[in-house]
């Protein structure tokens, strides 16, 4: 596929919080990571290629983003069909995300945040060590119990909630990328040089031939 007629997932997430921002408030009082800001500022050029960082300062420090890209390959390990989600830098469209400075990614920074703090904690409590350095089993051990929000207990429900959001954003940030959109089979963002209309056995398939 040409690369200059995919969107790759940075696109996808600028262009997603660029909309986000034309329908919020104009004079809305936000909080960034270095303080408080005014407004929205300027729409991004979405004809550009941005740097992790160049639209706003991100969030994780270098620990946190070793428990993130850890986290986010328990959630999405590597197969035999793609490479694991670390792989495919979602740790970095994460820290992207919660670092943006409208509304609902700042609601969503809080509850990462505490959610890391929290998986820093029960690791250490439970292995004396960071997450990061747990072996798959451990991982898992600390993971399973927070994994369905209805069946977590009481006590862990704001975790449960946070690895619901957490476990979202590892889907939003790896099947935008061209790996992911592979493993789904995904065949849209292909330039066509002529459309015939949609195949046969899609129309038998939806019982409409």
């Amino acid at each position: 596929m040409d690369d200059s007629n995919r969107m790759d997932r940075r696109e996808a997430i600028q262009r997603m919080l660029a909309a986000s921002a034309t329908i919020s408030l104009l004079d809305a009082q936000i909080f960034g990571g270095t303080g408080t800001a005014l407004g929205y500022g300027t729409d991004p050029n979405l004809m550009e290629v941005y740097k992790p960082g160049a639209l706003w300062p991100l969030t994780f420090t270098s620990e946190q983003r070793r428990t993130v890209a850890g986290l986010c390959d328990v959630i999405l390990p590597a197969d035999e069909r793609s490479p694991g989600a670390s792989h495919l830098k979602v740790h970095d469209f994460i820290d992207e995300w919660v670092s943006a400075p409208y509304p609902q990614q700042q609601q969503d920074r809080k509850l990462i945040l505490e959610g890391l703090a929290w998986f820093d904690s029960e690791s250490k409590r439970l292995f004396n060590k960071p997450f990061p350095e747990l072996n798959d089993s451990q991982k898992r051990q600390i993971c399973d119990p927070i994994c369905s929000l209805e069946k977590s207990s009481d006590e862990l429900k704001p975790i449960a909630r946070f690895f619901a959001k957490f476990r979202n954003l590892t889907m939003a940030g790896f099947y935008t990328t061209p790996d992911g959109m592979k493993d789904i089979q995904y065949l849209g963002n292909v330039p066509l040089t002529q459309f015939d209309g949609p195949p046969p056995e899609v129309l038998k398939y939806l019982k409409l031939s």
